[in-house]
């Protein structure tokens, strides 16, 4: 089983950080080797706190069409959710999608509660020495502890194409090297795993919601991916995470407890509405109430401001202008009230673009609405191209 992800990072298309669905790191499973293939069909599923967002995207020659997307509640659970919940709520979400085949195999992508992302700096390894070395000294390079974690890891390319540098002669642990690690709690990788088979389906790949966006915006955007300093940012609906890529190498990862739902249920308390309302509200009449909305968006966009300033400081680049996605990112207000607080030109973009859209007629109007949502989706798919 291959796992691959953003291809800026080498030439083997080589996974940013995605995480393995069983035990087979702990076999030396190798990354670096063999080529992906080429899927003809791609399912993706985004696991969000209150949805799950989803694409199902097909070959056409050298392009991907969408030929469908979902977004599906996810069912609460007090207790969290077991693996026969999930395979239900997997099935709903296959049977919007329309893809009900055995065959079906199936990318997730897990949130920031549920997987850790860092870039940290390792001794010259085989990465599946890496693993083992996260496995048993995690508060050494993840400064926490992490007990029973799966991890997966990927080298950082300087440039597209470029191999780690070789060790010098003498002790290869004495050379650093930039690593992506990904990982995420071994029974959450399996429960999810064995949710998917009961569902009917085949479970491909799992990777952190992180490279959503960075897949996506290579695509969507290449030439501000390959060229620009820019700032993405996930507006979600607990958190929203600040990426800012130099030249197309990730250089910040950041997540803000703050999301859409904190922004509703603030404007809900200051206009003395219901939630629902409020909801309604931020994303269609927002003008109504831009004081109200901008005093809510406020903090959050101080606390994503201090991110891009660390990074300016530390790098000596200006970020020239942020990617807003995600479903706040639907009204315009937000992310000119956003601009407001950061400073640098923002913009709403369009994760889609460079797909073929091939949706009845009835659908293609909901779609431009949905589109910010199914960011992530869309990026986690394109790991399987």
């Amino acid at each position: 089983m291959k796992i691959w992800g953003c291809p800026r990072y080498s030439e083997e298309k080589v996974a940013l950080a995605p995480l393995l669905l069983n035990s087979a790191h702990d076999m030396g499973l190798p990354f670096f080797n063999g080529q992906a293939k080429r899927r003809d069909q791609i399912v993706a599923f985004d696991l969000g706190d209150r949805s799950t967002k989803a694409v199902y995207l097909q070959r056409r020659g050298e392009q991907f069409s969408l030929v469908n997307y979902a977004l599906v509640d996810v069912p609460t659970a007090e207790k969290g959710l077991t693996p026969e919940l999930w395979a239900n709520h997997f099935r709903e979400v296959a049977k919007a999608l329309g893809v009900t085949g055995k065959s079906r195999r199936v990318t997730l992508a897990i949130g920031v509660n549920d997987a850790i992302f860092r870039q940290i700096e390792m001794p010259l390894m085989p990465p599946a020495d890496m693993r083992q070395m996260l496995k048993f000294n995690a508060k050494t390079y993840l400064q926490q502890e992490l007990n029973d974690y799966v991890y997966d890891c990927a080298y950082v390319l300087n440039t597209a194409g470029a191999k780690p540098a070789e060790a010098p002669k003498g002790n290869p642990a004495q050379f650093k090297q930039k690593v992506l690690v990904g990982g995420a709690r071994r029974q959450l990788i399996e429960d999810l795993q064995n949710a998917v088979k009961q569902a009917g389906l085949v479970p491909d790949q799992i990777v952190p919601s992180v490279i959503g966006p960075v897949n996506a915006f290579e695509l969507a955007e290449p030439e501000a991916f390959a060229k620009e300093v820019v700032a993405l940012v996930d507006v979600g609906f607990k958190n929203t995470a600040i990426i800012i890529l130099s030249a197309g190498e990730l250089k910040l990862h950041r997540v803000v407890a703050i999301g859409g739902d904190r922004l509703t249920a603030g404007l809900a308390e200051s206009l003395a509405i219901g939630y629902v309302e409020a909801e309604n509200i931020k994303v269609g009449m927002a003008s109504e109430v831009q004081s109200a909305l901008e005093a809510q968006i406020s903090p959050l966009g101080r606390e994503l401001r201090a991110s891009i300033d660390f990074f300016e400081h530390q790098h000596d680049r200006t970020v020239a202008q942020a990617f807003v996605c995600g479903g706040s990112a639907r009204n315009e207000l937000v992310v000119q009230s956003l601009q407001a607080e950061l400073m640098v030109p923002c913009k709403s973009w369009n994760p889609a673009r460079a797909l073929q859209i091939e949706l009845p007629p009835e659908r293609a109007g909901e779609f431009e609405q949905v589109t910010p949502q199914l960011t992530v989706a869309i990026g986690a798919a394109a790991s399987g191209f």
